[in-house]
C-alpha cells in the first residue's frame, strides 16, 4: 500500500511517516505540505490511501475534499484534525474515516487498516 500524507506541520508528517512505514503492507509514504502539492500527487495516481490534515493550507481555497475527489475517485481518504467539530465536516465532505490528532496512534493504525481493506490496490 502506498500512502500519501498531506500535513503542513513537518513534525506531524515525520511522526506519521515513521508510524506508517512500520505497518505491514506499507511500501511507500509520500509527503506533501500544502494543497497545491497534494493535487500534483493525486494526479500522478501513485497512492492507495490519503492521510489528509483537514486544515491543510490551501485546501479550503481549492474547494476542499469535494474538489479533490475527481482527481482520484478510488483513493481512500482518512482525515486528521485536532480541531473540535472537524470530524462531522470531514465525513460529510466525503472522507472515508476520521481520526483526531489527539487519539492514540493505535486508533490511526486501525483506521488506516480499515480504509485500506475497502480500497482496491493500485500498481
Amino acid at each position: 500500500m502506498r500512502i500519501l500524507l498531506a500535513d503542513s506541520q513537518p513534525r506531524v508528517r515525520f511522526a506519521l511517516r515513521v508510524l506508517m512505514a512500520q505497518q505491514p503492507g506499507v511500501t511507500d509514504v509520500v509527503e506533501v505540505a500544502d494543497a497545491a502539492a497534494l493535487v500534483v500527487e493525486l494526479r500522478a495516481g501513485r497512492a492507495d490511501l490519503l492521510l489528509l490534515d483537514w486544515d491543510l493550507p490551501g485546501l479550503a481555497e481549492a474547494g476542499g475534499l469535494r474538489a479533490l475527489r475527481p482527481a482520484a475517485p478510488q483513493l481512500g481518504v482518512l482525515c486528521l484534525s485536532g480541531r473540535p467539530g472537524a470530524r462531522r465536516a470531514a465525513l460529510a465532505a466525503g472522507a472515508d474515516a476520521f481520526v483526531s490528532k489527539s487519539d492514540p496512534p493505535e486508533r490511526l493504525v486501525d483506521a488506516v487498516r480499515c480504509c485500506s481493506d475497502r480500497q482496491p490496490q493500485t500498481g
